[in-house]
């Protein structure tokens, strides 16, 4: 059974946790992508059209699988993180943090006292990992995201925040930060500095870099970096280029659609 300790033995081995991103609020589909090699499934009620009790179905198939659930919470408000790790969250993502301050929010509100400021009512969490302070509080994951310039300008004291596990790029949203579009896979110099910067900044503090991939390709070149969280693939994304690839064919046109997938 894939869990946060399964994730950070990994880390600490220094091997690669590949996982996928479920935007569709389909526990069968969480099902489906749930095979062997998948560390994690991450269900994304930031962008995804999830809402709170699809989430807690994901995260139930997912575990049923044997595959670590992670969310994506809305913001990075106490109250969502914890109603999520609540939920029996095996971690969280949590968006848009630019500060030190923001992202020692964030590691807080997964903390129970003294180390944080989580409030105790685990309740579907109880069942599913133990009533155990230590694993509820400490032992769940949190990661921020770093998407804009002012992230990449703080990123120093973003990853030296005690506690944190890790930092998760969203290239999407810093390619717009960057003033480029909004996609995965971003080769303009600009974005694949800001990228190796947070990466060398996880190296230096000693926390793991993730990040969103549009494919395994780029999962693959970005994990041979030293990126330890990579999502190589996204629910919607993979369906709608396999729809179109199969269109394509039928219609008698060659070659393959792009995928596309945000974050």
């Amino acid at each position: 059974m894939s869990s946060a300790m399964a994730l950070r033995e990994s880390f600490k081995a220094g091997k690669p946790v590949f996982g996928v991103w479920a935007a569709l609020a389909c526990p069968f589909a969480v099902e489906l992508m749930a095979l062997p090699g998948v560390g994690y499934i991450c269900v994304d009620q930031q962008h995804g059209v999830v809402d709170y009790a699809d989430a807690v179905n994901m995260m139930m198939a997912a575990q049923a699988r044997g595959v670590a659930p992670l969310t994506r919470v809305p913001a990075n408000q106490a109250w969502m993180i914890g109603k999520a790790l609540d939920a029996g969250a095996q971690g969280v993502i949590v968006p848009l943090v630019n500060t030190g301050a923001e992202a020692r929010a964030a590691v807080e509100a997964c903390r129970y006292p003294p180390n944080g400021v989580r409030s105790f009512g685990p309740t579907r969490a109880a069942v599913v990992t133990g009533r155990d302070q230590k694993t509820l509080g400490e032992g769940v994951l949190c990661f921020v995201m770093v998407e804009t310039r002012e992230g990449l300008t703080n990123i120093e004291a973003i990853a030296s925040t005690p506690g944190l596990d890790g930092i998760y790029v969203g290239p999407a949203d810093l390619a717009l930060g960057l003033g480029l579009t909004p996609d995965l896979d971003k080769t303009e110099p600009e974005h694949a500095a800001a990228v190796m910067a947070i990466l060398d900044s996880c190296k230096r503090h000693g926390i793991v870099a993730g990040i969103q991939c549009s494919a395994g390709k780029s999962a693959h070149d970005y994990a041979t970096k030293g990126f330890g969280l990579v999502t190589f693939t996204k629910d919607s994304a993979l369906l709608q280029a396999g729809v179109r690839n199969e269109l394509r064919v039928a219609i008698g046109q060659t070659g393959s659609a792009n995928k596309e997938g945000y974050t």
